[in-house]
């Protein structure tokens, strides 16, 4: 099958086509025929060889983690899906390819797009683990910087729908995005906490970091202190006594309860580009350049 690997680290144009095998599911995996590969930020950190401590590739590495396609295999112990059903999950082999295998999966709703559906599974997860982490009730006020992107816009949401209210840091071109996910948009850069404190005068009652853009320090203050404040993306956060999350609670339920949402149209996200999958080095170009406004896809 086609697919696009790269066999030593470096820049966007390491990744390359080849010819691999099919590979074969093991038990509780699916095989899917894929329809649409998400591009995310640490794929581009392990084509680069600084998303692990791993030593170079010893075989040719097919990036991607995000798939949504067509089932046309099942592994042992696999029940409730079949051949023929369209899922969208995490892939457990690299989902830049025309088959992939994986592991946690939600079936699709019919008439809901795989390219639409593959920039959920990495943001949900994530989304859903940090405000469950930072205990965002009904009536608090939660600070999002980053609110603008993949993760941060479906926070925002779902912290709106549990009754929080949200003020969305974005940049000056994605204050009316931010807006229209609920929430209350200002720019971040200089100025941030006096334009939050006039925002929220009655302070905040939490904080989710989604750049890594440094804003932590700023997050403090607005806090008064650590608690409550979680980021997916700053290295510092150890050193200035806040929470860092990055390890994945990929859950099948949670994933099934957010495409329903997309579905039905309680949840939204946005897709920058839908390029070929031999573009992927283009795909790595529009996610490093920062801000592309929406996942970057790949379709066989």
């Amino acid at each position: 099958m086609l697919a696009m690997v790269f066999e030593t680290f470096g820049g966007p144009q390491v990744l390359h086509p080849a010819d691999v095998p099919v590979p074969e599911p093991r038990p509780g995996q699916v095989r899917v025929r894929v329809e649409a590969a998400a591009v995310n930020v640490w794929d581009t950190k392990v084509r680069g060889g600084s998303g692990s401590d791993a030593p170079a590739p010893s075989s040719a590495v097919v990036p991607g983690l995000e798939v949504a396609g067509v089932v046309d295999a099942l592994g042992e112990g696999v029940t409730g899906v079949g051949p023929g059903d369209r899922v969208v999950g995490f892939a457990a082999t690299g989902g830049y390819a025309e088959h992939a295998l994986v592991s946690v999966w939600a079936v699709l709703p019919e008439g809901l797009a795989a390219t639409d559906a593959v920039t959920l599974p990495v943001a949900a997860e994530t989304a859903t683990r940090v405000l469950r982490l930072l205990a965002v009730r009904p009536g608090e006020t939660l600070l999002v910087h980053g609110a603008s992107g993949s993760v941060g816009a479906l926070a925002t949401q779902l912290a709106v729908r549990r009754g929080a209210r949200v003020v969305g840091t974005a940049s000056a071109r994605n204050q009316d995005r931010v807006a229209a996910l609920g929430a209350t948009p200002t720019p971040y850069g200089a100025g941030l906490v006096a334009r939050v404190r006039a925002l929220a005068p009655d302070g905040v009652d939490a904080v989710l970091d989604a750049t890594g853009a440094g804003v932590l320090p700023d997050s403090i203050e607005l806090r008064g202190g650590t608690d409550r404040i979680v980021t997916i993306a700053d290295d510092a956060a150890g050193e200035l006594g806040v929470a860092a999350s990055y390890r994945s609670e990929r859950d099948a339920g949670d994933l099934a309860e957010a495409v329903d949402a997309l579905a039905q149209g309680r949840l939204s996200t946005s897709v920058a580009a839908v390029l070929p999958l031999t573009e992927a080095s283009r795909a790595h170009e529009l996610v490093e350049a920062g801000h592309p406004g929406g996942k970057v896809v790949l379709v066989p």
